[in-house]
């Protein structure tokens, strides 16, 4: 069995977990899953992230605020993500970015996206990046900006991971390179430093094949770690082992 699983990112909080999730919790210890950072996308689950943090000794969370959840933002939630983000347990301010699939305003994606970037820059602290269908505008961002930090669920092509890598930043990657027609993501597990590379599951989102279309939890990074092995021809637990060591030192983690 697979061993020192580090989870870069995941959604426990979510309500596909609401009828097991403290079973399913307390169960990843032996299941070879030893670190998970539970992402955030308002003020409620960064605090719910808090939570699982301070219960279970393998879990850190992040403060943020997603594309998806500006409706309602309150006037001061720059305010908010400082004080949650002094926690011990909070390792990263994520996730932020823009999401140009759904139908958000984009100009205001943009400003609060940016006044994240600030605040991050402001107290030294990794960012968690969501880029889907903004490439362009979250590379302009990220330039501005310079943040440390991993671009997760990376979704990019080869020439965008060349970019990312020059602002000093790493990816993550989860099941899509596991998918049957996944060529670019198979390009990107080919191509990206193994120094610059983690892995997570976004879960319940994204099951790796042999579980795809199923609820993805922290277990399943076996096979997307099985498959990234096989394309970099190398051993899938010393990958493992490599991934582990490069998320602990971007989330600060002894």
């Amino acid at each position: 069995m697979l061993h020192n699983i580090f989870d870069a990112h995941a959604h426990y909080d979510d309500r596909w977990f609401d009828e097991d999730r403290s079973a399913l919790l307390s169960s990843f210890p032996q299941n070879g899953v030893s670190y998970i950072v539970n992402a955030a996308v308002d003020i409620a689950t960064a605090k719910t992230a808090i939570g699982y943090a301070e219960q279970y000794p393998f879990m850190y969370a992040c403060a943020g605020i997603h594309p998806e959840n500006l409706s309602g933002l309150a006037s001061d939630y720059l305010e908010q993500l400082t004080e949650l983000l002094k926690h011990p347990r909070v390792v990263a301010l994520g996730e932020i970015g823009l999401d140009y699939h759904w139908d958000i305003p984009r100009d205001e994606q943009n400003r609060v996206f940016e006044e994240q970037l600030k605040l991050a820059r402001e107290l030294d602290v990794p960012v968690v990046i969501h880029d889907r269908e903004a490439h362009g505008d979250v590379m302009a961002l990220l330039r501005k900006y310079q943040p440390k930090g991993l671009m997760h669920c990376f979704s990019g092509s080869v020439e965008m991971l060349k970019e990312v890598l020059k602002l000093g930043m790493s990816i993550s990657l989860g099941g899509t390179v596991t998918f049957k027609n996944a060529r670019v993501p198979v390009e990107v597990a080919a191509a990206v430093p193994l120094d610059r590379l983690l892995l997570e599951t976004d879960a319940p989102y994204l099951s790796p094949v042999p579980n795809r279309g199923k609820r993805n939890d922290s277990t399943n990074i076996a096979y997307t770690a099985q498959r990234i092995a096989e394309i970099r021809n190398m051993d899938a637990q010393e990958l493992i082992d490599v991934t582990t060591g490069n998320a602990k030192r971007l989330y600060g983690i002894k």
